[in-house]
């Protein structure tokens, strides 16, 4: 039985979404691909409010981590470390050979601009990684009062919006990120297996003069075929640029950005308020996330066993990664979910567990 995925990616994929992935094949070099390419990538830069160039890998987003490490660390880099998937940038960093720092902020909560600048000051970094929206803790974290840190210290930003974009509005040029990175599986609801980055100037130029990037992450390897017809240095995975294609069209001009970023929004509050009800949150409230909800397990309760019933419902349940891992559990809200399948999700928890 397929089950309801409540659970922080891969989501919920609409049939009309999923059809595009089994359309007739076409070649990856002809100008069928090099329009849709085109169209893609016009419609990825206006949901990230850029005109920097955007590339996509047929890659996990940690594909793009390695990418953005490779292209733009020179000597040293500082890695914000608030939860599991901060902490694996970090480690891919130092698996790519740079030098790497970490700033650990505690498991819940995400960097203030001072805790930011007072690393920064030590000196010697050329480059930061960021999670935007941990999803390990639901934090996230606030790019207004970060991006003026980023400029002041000079270093090149690499984001990782990979569970908020689409969910959060995130003005990349007005926020001044180098490289802003996300996937399809999380709020974008199209099926795991593509990522993409959007890529500044300043991110380019430093690309050119890096030494043992590799190729298939290469950004200059990718440009130099993106002026060419718009084509792709490798084969892509034509069925997700299509299913991307056709979602972002919906996104965009069907249901409205802004329409998209309230819904989550409203859910994320209707998630926190019964958090808050029956449980605590586990993420400090100022930073909680839009897009996904921990929660701590004040109650003791058995989330194997929550999960097991939630199951025989037709859900499938999130419980708190790695260390969290019957500590808090996780409330997605975030895709094509509706506010109504929100609640109903809820209601069943509230059944099992007798609240």
């Amino acid at each position: 039985m397929a089950k309801k995925l409540f659970i922080p990616g891969p989501v919920d994929v609409s049939p009309e979404v999923a059809a595009k992935m089994s359309e007739p094949m076409i070649s990856h070099r002809s100008k069928d691909l090099y329009d849709l390419h085109a169209h893609l990538i016009e419609s990825l830069k206006r949901l990230m409010y850029t005109q920097n160039h955007v590339i996509t890998f047929t890659s996990s987003s940690t594909g793009v981590w390695e990418a953005a490490v490779r292209n733009c660390v020179q000597k040293k880099v500082l890695c914000v470390d608030n939860g599991a998937f901060a902490s694996r940038w970090f480690d891919v960093a130092v698996a790519c050979g740079k030098e790497a720092d970490k700033l650990e902020i505690p498991w819940g909560s995400t960097v203030k601009p001072e805790q930011l600048d007072a690393a920064l000051s030590k000196g010697g970094y050329d480059s930061v990684t960021l999670v935007h929206n941990e999803t390990s803790t639901a934090a996230m974290a606030n790019l207004q009062s970060l991006a003026p840190v980023f400029k002041s210290h000079g270093v090149t930003s690499l984001v990782d919006c990979v569970s908020s974009l689409a969910g959060v509005k995130i003005e990349v040029d007005k926020l001044g990120l180098d490289v802003c990175l996300s996937g399809t599986q999380k709020a974008l609801a199209v099926a795991p297996g593509m990522a993409f980055a959007s890529v500044s100037p300043k991110a380019l130029e430093i690309s050119k003069t890096q030494k043992g990037k590799g190729y298939y992450f290469d950004f200059i390897v990718h440009m130099k075929y993106w002026e060419k017809d718009h084509q792709t240095p490798a084969t892509p995975s034509i069925p997700h640029m299509r299913s991307l294609d056709y979602q972002l069209t919906k996104i965009l001009d069907v249901e409205g950005a802004e329409n998209r970023f309230k819904r989550h929004h409203e859910m994320a509050n209707t998630a926190r308020s019964w958090a808050k009800k029956h449980f605590e949150l586990f993420t400090e409230e100022w930073c909680a996330s839009d897009t996904v909800t921990c929660v701590k397990n004040t109650r003791n309760a058995d989330l194997s066993a929550l999960g097991k019933e939630l199951s025989a419902k037709g859900y499938q349940f999130s419980n708190g990664y790695g260390k969290l891992k019957g500590q808090a559990f996780r409330i997605a809200h975030m895709g094509d979910r509706k506010p109504e399948e929100l609640a109903t999700y809820l209601a069943a928890i509230d059944d099992v567990l007798k609240l």
